[in-house]
């Protein structure tokens, strides 16, 4: 039996890479995933690609909306019987642009994306898990640490994303609700290539070369690296693991 046997996991940004990767790993130790995200169309691709039969569905809906992240539970709790983990994936990067030609509409965007569906994910989670207790893992980044030239509305949601992480751990550790985030630095999806192409729209493997020079391991990472954390943080192996923001970054916090 894997070590997420019994359990039930929703994943939002569950089509990405992070996301898609994350299910994949949960699905082989043993966990029922439900798959959350905007488009349905995409959704039922990456379920059909993972594969898992009875033990994976999917529920459509924009993570930054309450009343769709109450269905997303309440589609997990018909699916499956309950909710055990919870992995607040879904974010956006948002526009790489220097603050003082940063639209305040721009910036709202990306708080929304990323604070506000990070919230309703850890709120509604939470309430699922409260009679039984459970794991909710935030997807942050090294940029919830350190400043980050040109992504400030980014940088910014990942440290309230941090900030929310630890107040919910501290509220809900009676509960037997641990909360963690994740913090990747640059990670070879989709995301990432964005980030470049804004960034060196003329070359992006100008950008890529240039953050690669700032992980002393001199790569990006994969999404598989970042799944292996969360599944650990989801697991009972990390019981006593709670309030914390665990760098997968080759040791670019390090410098």
């Amino acid at each position: 039996m894997g070590r997420l046997a019994n359990k039930t996991a929703i994943i939002t940004g569950a089509t990405g890479g992070i996301g898609s990767a994350t299910a994949a790993k949960f699905l082989a130790d043993g966990a029922n995933v439900m798959l959350a995200g905007r488009d349905l169309a995409r959704l039922q691709a990456t379920k059909e690609k993972l594969g898992g039969g009875d033990m994976i569905a999917c529920c459509a809906g924009q993570p930054a909306e309450e009343k769709d992240v109450e269905a997303l539970i309440k589609a997990t709790v018909a699916a499956f019987g309950g909710v055990d983990i919870m992995v607040a994936n879904a974010g956006s990067e948002g526009k790489v642009c220097p603050l003082t030609l940063t639209s305040v509409e721009d910036f709202d965007a990306v708080q929304i994306a990323n604070i506000r569906g990070t919230f309703l994910a850890i709120k509604h989670g939470a309430l699922a898990m409260m009679e039984k207790g459970g794991s909710i893992i935030a997807m942050s980044s090294v940029t919830g640490t350190v400043g980050v030239a040109g992504i400030g509305p980014y940088t910014a949601s990942k440290h309230g994303i941090v900030g929310l992480v630890k107040a919910a751990a501290a509220e809900l550790a009676a509960a037997h609700i641990r909360v963690n985030a994740v913090a990747p630095a640059p990670i070879d999806n989709a995301m990432m290539a964005s980030i470049e192409g804004q960034a060196s729209p003329d070359d992006p493997s100008a950008a890529r070369a240039g953050f690669s020079a700032l992980i002393p391991m001199g790569r990006y990472g994969t999404n598989e690296e970042v799944a292996n954390i969360v599944t650990f943080l989801a697991s009972d192996e990390a019981s006593f693991c709670t309030g914390g923001n665990y760098p997968v970054d080759g040791g670019f916090l390090a410098l």
